[in-house]
């Protein structure tokens, strides 16, 4: 199955620095999609386009058995990129920051060589490339749009994803049940009294109000959850006035919460809410604090039995010493989305993407954070993998 690889790395290469020099936003992947949509067909896929806009699925029925659902997301970010490449993104202020670019050269990789090695399977292979998942909501779109119930492509009874990471290449990162975050992105407008700066006590100061709650968010995560326990809340954007000598009517902060369990979850958010609304009251707002839900990932559970028929393969194929487990990440995913509503099991790696001397250079040296950019950093992109490391 893997025998003809060599002879599709440099085309995957190029096709690799091709996406990564045009990157698209979440919802705007045309370009990509249709490069997606015209290799799948080349291939003998059964294809599909415009799910949500612009998600392409390829449907391969092959014989009897298990339908299995290959998933990549193909969205970029609103980041400049920083990296000096020669094939550094030619769009203003987006790039490919996130690997997404990465992903889709995968999982084409995967679909010509499974297209190619037919003889040696059997069942039905889904292809599937997402959009906007940098957004949150691609998955969700795209089960809108009718993926399963109108028959866009079948049910699958296992979903499979990946995702490039920062650490050496040649190494794929593995864990076990919950192994990404929920994530709830919230919006709370606070609203105020506005006026002169110079006559604060004919006001209501939204400012003072919200700055207020912000501190007191962070008591959440320290006196409301236990140890044992994981959430984070941030606080990321803070919007109120426009001048030194005014005092606003509204003052709005954004913020996220990311949490492991269901009830840690609810516990929290409605933490947020009650400080939010109690903070109004005790400046004596007259109208209680509105908040908007911007975005909302589900936890990301790997199923047990999946992930251990799959890391048996990936040990058959690279050997046990290139697997590793890691604890959940407090990042987020929308693919178990794809998962949960077709009942299907998920299993969610990290494969490695970095040079792996560099890697372990900084790993020993305890620089990894000063040393080797993080997702969504823009200086993240494959920059140094020697042809060597990268064929193997």
């Amino acid at each position: 199955m893997l025998a003809p690889l060599d002879d599709r790395l440099d085309d995957l290469v190029a096709l690799y620095e091709d996406l990564h020099r045009h990157p698209e936003l979440s919802f705007q992947e045309t370009r990509t999609a249709a490069e997606v949509a015209r290799r799948l067909s080349s291939w003998g896929y059964d294809v599909t386009t415009e799910i949500a806009g612009t998600g392409v699925t390829g449907v391969l029925r092959n014989g009897s058995g298990p339908v299995v659902l290959l998933r990549a997301d193909m969205d970029a970010l609103p980041v400049t990129e920083g990296t000096g490449l020669p094939y550094a993104s030619t769009v203003p202020g987006v790039m490919h920051a996130c690997g997404h670019d990465v992903h889709v050269s995968c999982l084409l990789g995967a679909a010509d060589l499974l297209a190619a090695g037919r003889a040696r399977w059997s069942g039905t292979l889904v292809v599937l490339f997402q959009p906007a998942e940098e957004s949150g909501g691609g998955a969700r779109a795209m089960l809108a749009a009718g993926l399963y119930t109108e028959g866009i492509v079948p049910t699958p009874d296992v979903v499979l994803a990946q995702h490039v990471a920062p650490f050496g290449a040649g190494l794929i990162a593995y864990c076990p049940g919950a192994c990404m975050a929920a994530a709830d992105s919230l919006e709370i407008t606070f609203h105020g009294s506005g006026g002169h700066g110079s006559r604060p006590e004919t006001t209501v100061d939204p400012i003072v109000m919200a700055a207020s709650f912000v501190q007191r968010v962070q008591s959440v995560v320290a006196r409301e959850v236990a140890p044992g326990e994981r959430a984070v809340v941030t606080v990321g954007s803070f919007q109120a006035g426009d001048t030194a000598n005014v005092i606003p009517d509204r003052a709005v902060v954004k913020l996220s919460v990311r949490t492991f369990d269901e009830t840690v979850r609810s516990r929290v958010l409605d933490a947020v809410d009650r400080i939010a609304r109690a903070e109004a009251e005790a400046s004596g707002a007259q109208r209680p604090p509105e908040t908007v839900v911007l975005d909302a990932f589900p936890v990301t559970f790997n199923d047990a039995r999946t992930l251990r028929q799959v890391n048996s393969a990936f040990t058959g194929l690279f050997g046990e010493q290139r697997l590793f487990a890691y604890d959940p990440a407090s990042g987020s995913e929308d693919a178990g989305l794809l998962a949960t509503a077709a009942g299907a099991p998920l299993y969610y790696w990290w494969l490695g993407g970095w040079d792996p001397e560099a890697f372990h250079t900084a790993f020993a040296a305890g620089r990894l954070a000063q040393d080797i950019p993080s997702n969504h950093s823009p200086r993240l992109s494959l920059i140094h993998i020697s042809e060597p490391t990268r064929r193997s």
